[in-house]
């Protein structure tokens, strides 16, 4: 019985080893993997990793790369440029309350401009946090940018010059739209300083004329009193 069972284990042992053996060979045929200390990636390949010369898998690597660097550059450029137009309407949108407001000057009563000045601070730090969303995203944007050129290189030092010309054309196209809707957000801040440059000589005109038909009040109350005097 004891040899029987003896046999039994030695067979599941070898039966075992000889699975094992295959499995290398298995996942060679499917994926290459490399790394140092153990496997840490694997490239999936359809043909047989033997049969592919390293400067072909480096071509193949270096396209993956420049996919991915697309993908982040597509998904940056879109968050950016919609930050941006959020933010040239929040511009708009304080534009056209600060010339309601400039418009006027002179006009309202205290609780009247106290009320318009609560809606503006308000426009004013819903424009902030847009342009905040901006920063935010352009430090995004410009890493993105950055690493599609540095993988648009790769892939010209590998070979891959579809992906090279392909990586550096996105890159173009998003920079070009990025610089679009830049110069809208521009043009609506250069508008609304022209706004702010407005109020303050409405303001200075109102001041310069309140404080004229005081003296005029004045110079007309003087001579009375010198008669009351005489």
């Amino acid at each position: 019985m004891s040899i029987g069972l003896f046999r039994c284990s030695w067979s599941v042992i070898i039966a075992s080893r000889q699975r094992l053996a295959r499995f290398p060979v298995l996942v060679k045929s499917n994926c290459l993997s490399f790394g140092a200390g153990g496997g840490l990636c694997a490239v999936p390949f359809s043909q047989h990793a033997e049969s592919l010369s390293h400067e072909t898998l480096i071509k193949r690597a270096s396209s993956l790369v420049t996919d991915g660097a697309n993908t982040y550059l597509s998904q940056t450029t879109l968050a950016l440029v919609d930050a941006l137009t959020q933010y040239a309407k929040a511009v708009h949108t304080l534009i056209a309350l600060q010339k309601r407001y400039n418009s006027a000057i002179g006009k309202l009563t205290p609780a009247e401009e106290d009320a318009i000045w609560q809606v503006i601070i308000g426009a004013r730090v819903e424009m902030n946090d847009k342009l905040d969303n901006c920063k935010r995203f352009q430090s995004n944007w410009m890493n993105a940018v950055n690493l599609s050129e540095l993988a648009a290189e790769a892939a010209y030092n590998a070979g891959a010059d579809q992906a090279s010309v392909t990586a550096r054309t996105n890159i173009q196209l998003a920079q070009a739209q990025v610089e679009d809707v830049r110069r809208l957000s521009l043009e609506a801040e250069m508008k609304l300083a022209e706004v702010k440059v407005e109020e303050i000589k409405r303001t200075a005109e109102y001041a310069t004329s309140e404080k004229a038909g005081e003296d005029v009040i004045v110079e007309e109350e003087v001579p009375d009193a010198y008669l009351r005097e005489d």
